[in-house]
């Protein structure tokens, strides 16, 4: 665990450290794209926080090659190499899209290949296991044509649900999370090695994350773009194909008997492995709803819109950081929520919660407008709007609305004489006086009646 720990720790530092210079990279080289109608920014902000994530993803696995427990994981396994291979595939294919806005169908295209290309090293699925039938093994084709239609919708659930600052890389490090933690169980617990590839994938992309996370966060400083949305896609597919397919049902002894009789009583346990997308369900739930949008309406399923899940959630009148946090909330409920079934399934008490928690899930879609208030030791770690001590328009006494009314008024007509020619000083720390003051707003659009 330790290893692990050190490797995420490592990828995170890297990534964090590298963001920054690539943000004044990303201004010179000009990826900063104008503003389009479906963006929920307000200002210009610089791309291919993509480059910062993939020397994170180098770093990463260069540091486990070197450290002693997992330096053996390189010399038994060519699926680091694979993995390596296509995330660099993806992610320069991602830079380019990031600078040059290609084509959607290239880009496909190019996700295919990468897919490909990890095939061709030996990450691919080689057997399912299927309830009631046992382990089924695949031909060649099929191994292949699974893996790249899984590797596929991964990359572009994740690439659809990037809208919101923080929101994909927040959403993938809670699946990532979950992902190691049943990798972990299954290479540790039960001592086989075939999980150890996918703890370690899952080790490094939690650490890409978690290294740009802070740079995502609204109001986001740089966006990590197609380079980074379609590298981290990626990295969770190659998790989930690396054990899927490689772990006997046998080998786990929990049961005895048949085969059959195995796989089909390991069903809980195999549901994070053969359904990545349950970790992803939020995200691969907008792709399906944002496919069946725009076919009905007789579009491309790659043309761009305002209508996916994060979109709604700011229409019905949810902020940004809280629609973010619904998505974080309902990511980690279902990811969680099969990890905890697939290790004990018979406990009624894991469902209940499941229950309780969509509930909650609910309201807080149903309360747009409610604003939770944080408790008095816990205000220096939240935003102000959080905080119990501030002032609301609510707040303010009736005896002070004429006054501030009559102080605006002799505010403007002060303002009116001073540009008639007349020196009458004007009262100061006025909002919308002289530009904006400490304790004023900035006003949006600039009156340009006068200038003309």
């Amino acid at each position: 665990m330790r290893e692990y720990l050190l490797t995420l720790c490592i990828t995170a530092a890297v990534t964090y450290l590298l963001t920054g210079p690539v943000r004044k990279f990303a201004i010179v080289a000009g990826a900063m794209p104008e503003i389009r109608a479906r963006d929920v920014h307000r200002e210009p902000t610089p791309r291919l926080g993509g480059i910062a994530m993939f020397f994170g993803l180098c770093a990463g696995l260069l540091v486990a090659d070197h450290l002693t427990n997992l330096n053996t994981l390189f010399e038994k396994s060519n699926e680091p190499r694979a993995l390596l291979s296509g995330a660099a595939l993806i992610w320069l294919i991602g830079v380019l899209d990031d600078k040059f806005e290609i084509d959607a169908l290239i880009k496909l295209g190019g996700q295919m290949i990468a897919a490909g290309v990890m095939v061709m090293q030996g990450l691919t699925i080689l057997w399912l296991p299927i309830p009631g039938v046992g382990s089924v093994a695949l031909t060649q084709w099929q191994g292949t044509l699974l893996t790249v239609a899984l590797v596929v919708i991964t990359i572009n659930a994740v690439n659809f649900v990037d809208g919101l600052d923080g929101l994909a890389a927040g959403m993938v490090c809670i699946a990532a999370a979950a992902f190691f933690l049943y990798a972990y169980r299954i290479w540790y617990s039960y001592g086989i090695e075939a999980a150890a590839p996918a703890t370690l994938f899952a080790a490094i992309l939690m650490g890409m994350c978690l290294g740009f996370l802070p740079h995502n966060m609204h109001p986001a400083r740089i966006f990590m773009g197609d380079s980074g949305s379609m590298l981290i896609g990626l990295v969770l597919a190659a998790g989930a194909i690396s054990v899927t397919g490689q772990v006997d049902p046998d080998a786990l002894k929990l049961f005895a008997g048949s085969e059959k009789e195995a796989v089909h009583q390991t069903v809980p346990v195999y549901i994070p492995l053969l359904l990545p997308l349950t970790i992803i369900a939020v995200p691969a739930a907008d792709l399906i709803l944002a496919i069946v949008r725009r076919t009905w309406r007789g579009q491309s399923p790659f043309a761009a819109d305002r209508g996916h899940l994060h979109h709604r959630l700011l229409e019905i009148g949810h902020s940004h950081s809280r629609a973010v946090l619904i998505m974080y909330f309902w990511s980690a409920l279902i990811a969680f929520g099969a990890l905890a079934y697939s290790v004990n399934s018979a406990s009624m008490w894991i469902v209940l919660s499941v229950v309780i928690l969509s509930t909650i899930g609910l309201v807080l879609l149903l309360l747009p407008r409610f604003t939770p208030r944080a408790p008095r030791w816990a205000e220096a770690f939240v935003p102000p709007r959080y905080r119990r001590g501030r002032a609301t328009e609510a707040d303010v006494p009736e005896t002070a609305a004429p006054a501030a009314a009559e102080a605006g008024a002799q505010a403007v007509e002060g303002a009116q004489e001073a540009a008639a020619g007349d020196r009458t000083p004007v009262a100061a720390g006025v909002s919308g006086v002289n530009g904006a003051s400490a304790v004023g707003p900035r006003a949006r659009l600039a009156d340009r009646s006068r200038s003309r």
